[in-house]
């Protein structure tokens, strides 16, 4: 009983540290429009994207510390790196006075006839990365990765808990993606307009504080070096 609030804290820490950078309802309307407003599209593109989320958050946490190992970068590098992308696409949505080519490209692509094989193919590029699961949230993924046990056995147990918090995090976002459809049709176009707007606002924030803890680690390794 007494390594319950552990486990609890460890189960929560994902779904905490992950859903304000990923911010399932900026890409609700994106969502959306790619369902083409219909039901049954919205509910497998939302099931598809959240099984997509899951594996690459999963992925990026036990496999993403042991190939920047392999090709010898740091997880401050990775942090500056993913906050400098993450503040250019907040930017970007900020900045422009039209929908962004990747939201034109879905708006292209939106059908209410799409098979079972498209609905996966096109629901990982773009919804799936990097509009859900982008660099600044594989960064995260790999930063919370790093502290799982070495040991085999508390390694194993880590594992599972980092994979069910996880799988707390899908569920999220497809509850989201699947039910935002409504709220976004009540607010109209102007309303989504606005809420899209301060969405990228605070996901510039995320991605300045991102590459505002990279750049902090970094110059606390040199001045310790």
């Amino acid at each position: 009983m007494e390594a319950l609030p552990s486990v609890l804290q460890s189960l929560l820490l994902v779904p905490l540290t992950l859903l304000p950078i990923i911010n399932p309802l900026g890409a609700a309307p994106i969502v959306l429009t790619m369902a083409g407003g219909q039901e049954h599209m919205l509910k497998k593109l939302s099931r598809q994207v959240a099984l997509n989320g899951w594996f690459v958050i999963v992925v990026s946490m036990l496999v993403g510390t042991y190939v920047l190992d392999l090709f010898g970068i740091s997880l401050p590098i990775v942090r500056v790196g993913g906050g400098l992308l993450v503040a250019s696409s907040a930017w970007q949505m900020l900045s422009s006075q039209e929908a962004d080519a990747v939201r034109a490209a879905v708006r292209n692509q939106s059908s209410p006839d799409l098979g079972e094989s498209e609905i996966a193919r096109r629901s990982f590029f773009p919804l799936t990365f990097p509009l859900t699961t982008g660099p600044g949230s594989i960064a995260a993924c790999i930063a919370l990765g790093a502290q799982l046990p070495r040991k085999p056995l508390l390694y194993v147990a880590g594992a599972g808990i980092a994979a069910l918090g996880a799988a707390l995090t899908a569920l999220v976002i497809y509850l989201v993606f699947r039910h935002a459809g409504r709220l976004l049709m009540r607010l109209g176009s102007i309303g989504t307009l606005v809420m899209m707007r301060m969405s990228a606002f605070i996901l510039l924030c995320i991605g300045i504080q991102i590459l505002w803890t990279g750049w902090s680690e970094l110059n606390a390794l040199h001045a310790g070096g």
